[in-house]
């Protein structure tokens, strides 16, 4: 099992910057991979950013260029760096985190955060 703490969402203005922390515990040696996704009212969760262990970063079109995930393996916390926000930003936020035991992949996700950007 994994759990997943996030943290760092809040209200703010078009234009500002907002950092979200994830902290895993649990049996973070079978991580592969983090990430954060989001679901706006009214639709579907989408993918946001995920990074590997090895590092590796991917990140949807809306995301490229204005956010920036990172991670700190020594707290097994994953960031993510979210600047320009647009309105359109506005959803909750959720830490995700893949772990693979015995050929099998499972996935975990955090509570959520808010994140409200206002125009």
């Amino acid at each position: 099992q994994v759990q997943l703490v996030e943290s760092g969402g809040g209200l703010v203005q078009a234009g500002g910057s907002l950092r979200l922390s994830c902290a895993a515990s649990g049996s973070i040696s079978s991580l592969a991979s983090m990430g954060w996704y989001r679901q706006a009212p009214g639709k579907q969760r989408e993918p946001v950013a995920t990074i590997t262990t090895g590092g590796t970063t991917n990140y949807a079109d809306s995301a490229k260029g204005r956010f920036t995930i990172s991670r700190d393996s020594a707290k097994y916390t994953v960031y993510l760096q979210m600047n320009s926000l647009k309105p359109e930003d506005t959803a909750v936020y959720y830490c995700s985190a893949l772990s693979r035991r015995a050929g099998t992949y499972f996935s975990y996700w955090g509570q959520g955060t808010q994140v409200t950007v206002s125009s």
